[in-house]
């Protein structure tokens, strides 16, 4: 007989997801993914857009839930479909209230579905839309912890509200610098992963004034629920085993990573 997974807990605490992905979610209607994530605390979601054909999605759902925000980027993995006219509609779409960051962008050495150098000149084109913008950026980086670095020197400086770097499982260099820097690191379930105590170890140093919560669904679904699509109903669990390897109680995480929600995302806003 299988062991029953355990329930979702919920702590009577707001919670901001930072980021999902909403129209990747297939196994339960999206209003119901929603219901799901408010029971829990869910009071805000950031869904991210990451290539030309999830732009317009990314956007039009923000637009039509008053909790769900998004972002304009083009991930790595999609950095060779990169033009002048997609440009374009990041700048626009990034018109409205709604989009809070430029986002899903940077570097990925791990799979490399692009060309490295196209990688990096696409990542420096999105980072000086954040530039021109004064808007946050959501930076996804993997095996590629020299060149991220090497990027954000030329652009940290000229980014106030920096952003951060989501679903963060780089090495303790990569991590200080970007600490160091402004930048808060988002974790998700990763963070409870057995194998995981490389990044188990960046959330012990990570202060928790620069700590996100995300899921990255429909990916990276948190122990217990590992094998089930991932949903932002799941955050608890990422909480707890953050407050569980900084020795601090459940509540102290969440109450800090909303306020850093905030401040990295909202804090133009009323």
């Amino acid at each position: 007989m299988s062991k029953a997974k355990r329930d979702i807990p919920h702590y009577n605490l707001p919670i901001i997801e930072t980021h999902c992905h909403l129209d990747y979610l297939k196994d339960r209607p999206l209003d119901e993914t929603l219901r799901l994530a408010a029971e829990v605390g869910v009071e805000r979601i950031i869904t991210i857009a990451v290539a030309a054909d999830n732009l317009q999605p990314v956007y039009d759902i923000s637009q039509q839930y008053a909790q769900v925000y998004g972002t304009q980027g083009i991930h790595p993995h999609d950095a060779e479909d990169y033009s002048d006219a997609i440009e374009q509609r990041i700048r626009d779409n990034l018109g409205s209230d709604k989009m809070l960051a430029v986002g899903e962008i940077g570097l990925d050495y791990y799979y490399d579905h692009a060309d490295r150098a196209v990688q990096r000149r696409v990542f420096e084109r999105q980072l000086g839309i954040a530039v021109e913008q004064s808007l946050p950026v959501v930076i996804h980086t993997r095996n590629a912890d020299e060149d991220t670095r090497a990027i954000l020197q030329n652009f940290a400086a000229q980014m106030p509200r920096k952003g951060v770097i989501h679903s963060f499982t780089s090495g303790m260099a990569l991590a200080e610098y970007c600490l160091g820097e402004g930048f808060k690191l988002g974790f998700n379930g990763i963070c409870t992963f057995n194998k995981a105590d490389n990044v188990r170890a960046v959330v012990g140093v990570a202060p928790l004034t620069q700590i996100l919560l995300e899921t990255d669904a429909p990916y990276l679904t948190p122990v217990p629920y590992r094998g089930r699509e991932n949903a932002p109903c799941y955050l608890p669990f990422i909480a707890e085993k953050i407050a569980e390897v900084k020795n601090l109680s459940v509540s102290e995480v969440l109450k800090q990573a909303y306020q850093n929600s905030l401040e990295t995302f909202f804090s133009t806003q009323a």
